[in-house]
């Protein structure tokens, strides 16, 4: 099923190759306009910190805000802030980076994955609420970050109630500040890389619905690349497109495997916690007045 699959988008491709080549332009143009500035810095600042062992450091200034509501370790409240505010995929980013250096276990990074890995709040502010022109922001603010911060303290709970509340002094690898820097930039311009090879690749994708359903190709975009497919489905259903970038799409799954492959973080795990944190935000949204 696949090689047909990869089969029908080659014949596409090589039958519509303009259409082929501006996908691939708006691919590119995405990941280098919207993905590199927003991610990058955030990549670099982030993986120094890991490395450099001082995140601990920082999440302890916001202890007293987040422990009482996860009570998890210092670490494990050190990815959740910036898993939800640097933006999809540094929550699976962060979390393999500290995994890697020894600051995670398993179980935590499983619990973590669970809930962290969301669309920014600059991309969710500055592009998909002005793209769908709704306001005020509040409403759906809540819908795409407070919802996973509950669901991730129901799991704190339930699930993974037998987390520790405070990490075991781990046999964490730290670097010095120049080393820390130079591993740090040479992981993110990889992983963005990566990144945007995945973006321009389900771009070409949408050759294919385009071609053979083009009636269909807004309401299936959004499954294949989150950004391109919400550009192709405008205003048409904003509940919907709100929906979908919770889920994010098969780019957005492929991204975060890219992250955590090289993990023992099971991917499996995530994609229910996901499919589930979909399905609860779906409920809020579809009875939310304001859409």
């Amino acid at each position: 099923m696949v090689l047909v699959f990869f089969a029908v988008t080659l014949f596409c491709i090589l039958t519509n190759p303009e259409e082929a080549l501006h996908l691939a332009e708006t691919g590119l143009s995405l990941w280098f306009h919207r993905m590199i500035p927003t991610l990058l810095p955030f990549m670099i600042l982030s993986g120094t910190m890991v490395r450099f062992g001082s995140c601990g450091k920082l999440a302890r200034l916001l202890r007293p805000v987040l422990y009482p509501i996860f009570q998890v370790s210092d670490t494990c409240l050190y990815t959740i802030l910036i898993g939800m505010l640097c933006g999809f995929p540094m929550g699976a980013r962060t979390v393999a980076d500290l995994m890697e250096s020894g600051q995670l276990t398993r179980e935590e990074g499983n619990y973590l994955l669970a809930f962290v890995n969301q669309i920014g709040p600059i991309y969710f502010c500055g592009y998909v609420l002005p793209l769908l022109s709704l306001s005020p922001a509040w409403p759906y603010l809540i819908g795409m970050y407070v919802i996973p911060l509950l669901y991730g303290a129901i799991l704190r709970r339930t699930l993974y109630r037998h987390l520790p509340k405070k990490a075991a002094a781990p046999d964490a690898k730290k670097l010095s500040l120049p080393q820390a820097l130079e591993e740090s930039v040479t992981g993110a311009v990889t992983g963005i890389l990566n990144l945007g090879g995945y973006m321009i690749f389900f771009q070409l994708f949408l050759l294919v619905p385009s071609l053979l359903s083009p009636g269909l190709l807004p309401l299936l975009a959004p499954w294949i690349e989150i950004n391109g497919g919400l550009h192709t489905l405008g205003m048409l259903c904003p509940t919907y497109s709100l929906i979908m970038v919770v889920s994010g799409g098969a780019c957005c799954l492929l991204q975060t495997y890219s992250c955590i492959r090289d993990t023992p973080c099971s991917l499996q795990s995530y994609l229910l916690h996901k499919l589930i944190l979909t399905i609860l935000t779906a409920v809020y949204y579809l009875f939310l007045p304001c859409l």
